[in-house]
């Protein structure tokens, strides 16, 4: 089973990850950010991810420190579960609707941190919550799991679906791409031999 746990501690957060790629999409978050926990509990269900993440942060000065911090523990975990990615898909992508909006993400679990995000919110807030944090915490992920990831927005009126398409768009590609490809027989997915 794929799976690994990681703990990152700074003066700004306390954060704890398990991660299991190969679950049911069962997640226990508890970060002290009601509208992130929101969108780490549906990115566990549509990627059919095993999830915990216990985040002590700084909140009383805002989410960044947590939501970033925990963006980095998970693309950690996330790269630490893979391990040598021998016989994934590796490449996927997605076109997400939530009601009047439309994500597309596409990713290469390619070792080689880039992240494309087209997407804006016509507000700076969805409750409490900065829309700016998820770029944020989209680019901390993706550095530390190794991702080249494109997410794009085709179209979106509301902040909440807009937020909410991108989270599940990435579990749904990322669902793809780290099942098991029974033809490439347990190599791993590149000329090169490596990822």
């Amino acid at each position: 089973m794929r799976t690994a746990s990681i703990a990152r501690k700074t003066a700004e957060t306390d954060i704890a990850v398990t991660l299991t790629l190969d679950g049911t999409g069962k997640a226990s978050i508890a970060t002290g950010v009601g509208f992130f926990d929101h969108m780490l509990e549906l990115f566990a269900r549509h990627g059919l991810f095993d999830l915990e993440v216990k985040a002590k942060g700084d909140t009383h000065i805002d989410d960044h420190h947590t939501v970033e911090d925990t963006g980095i523990a998970l693309g950690q975990a996330f790269a630490k579960a893979l391990g040598d990615k021998a016989g994934i898909a590796r490449y996927a992508d997605v076109h997400l609707p939530m009601d009047e909006t439309l994500t597309r993400c596409a990713v290469d679990i390619s070792g080689r941190p880039m992240l494309v995000f087209r997407t804006s919110f016509a507000r700076e807030k969805i409750g409490t919550f900065d829309t700016e944090l998820v770029r944020e915490w989209f680019q901390a992920f993706a550095t530390h799991a190794g991702l080249t990831l494109h997410v794009e927005t085709l179209y979106g009126e509301n902040a909440h679906h807009i937020a909410e398409s991108c989270f599940k768009a990435l579990a749904r590609t990322l669902r793809k791409a780290v099942s098991v490809d029974p033809r490439e027989a347990g190599r791993v997915p590149s000329t090169k031999g490596s990822l």
